[in-house]
């Protein structure tokens, strides 16, 4: 297997007298998808955010390995439900997908103009849409400006968060194949979070699935889908 990009050691986050997340651990290598199910509340998203290095464990490790070394701004990117939470209805596409690589390089907001017509190109949106602004893009369109903006900084490790649940079924597959080909291309490690099984089923090369805040299934993907080993998993998989 590649490097890892990702790893969780028995990672557990209690929110006052409430465990969100209980003794999970896993890792992602380079080039790896990770999909993480399970149904609203099973503590899904708060594992991304510890993923993400926005929310400390309570106790356990979470480490990012690259080499021994310490991550590097950009190198650990999201792609969330909903583009308008990472997009700024004031700043154009060009401005949005450069703000991360300017941030990682400095803090200055300069539109990095070759950069972000090449990753723009690379997520299939032509440059004349750099001058847009979100209100003038489809919702298929937004999410790729928000995979252009999460990409630009050639990050290790990516947390794509319910990234095509409010997309309609066709752009679903078309964001999906981009995200495929995308992390043939770079290599990125990634945690897909969804309730989709199908759509983690296309993506996803691992599964775990959430219950109540434990991994109570880990497998691989092919054997996941065709022999599901918890009661828990073959219950999710009745609803394909």
């Amino acid at each position: 297997m590649s490097e890892p990009v990702l790893e969780l050691d028995s990672v557990s986050v209690v929110f006052k007298r409430l465990t969100a997340v209980k003794d999970v651990s896993f890792r992602i290598a380079a080039g790896e998808t990770l999909g993480l199910v399970g149904e609203s509340g099973s503590g899904k998203t708060t594992t991304g955010s510890v993923a993400l290095g926005l929310r400390r464990p309570t106790s356990g490790t979470v480490r990012f390995p690259y080499g021994g070394r310490r991550t590097r701004a950009g190198e650990v990117q999201a792609v969330l439900q909903n583009p308008h939470w990472s997009l700024n209805p004031r700043l154009t596409v060009a401005d949005s997908v450069a703000e991360p690589l300017a941030a990682a390089q400095g803090g200055r907001l300069r539109t990095h103009h070759p950069a972000v017509l090449r990753i723009l190109d690379q997520v299939g949106l032509p440059a004349s849409f750099a001058e847009r602004l979100p209100h003038e893009l489809s919702g298929g369109q937004r999410q790729r400006v928000a995979i252009a903006r999460a990409l630009i900084t050639h990050p290790k490790f990516i947390v794509l968060d319910e990234a095509v649940s409010a997309l309609d079924v066709s752009v679903q597959a078309q964001i999906l194949n981009l995200v495929h080909d995308l992390q043939t291309e770079h290599g990125f490690g990634a945690l897909f979070i969804s309730h989709d099984l199908a759509a983690v089923r296309y993506l996803a090369h691992r599964v775990a699935v959430m219950r109540a805040g434990e991994i109570v299934e880990l497998a691989d993907a092919h054997r996941f889908y065709a022999t599901p080993q918890h009661p828990y998993s073959r219950q999710l998989l009745e609803t394909l």
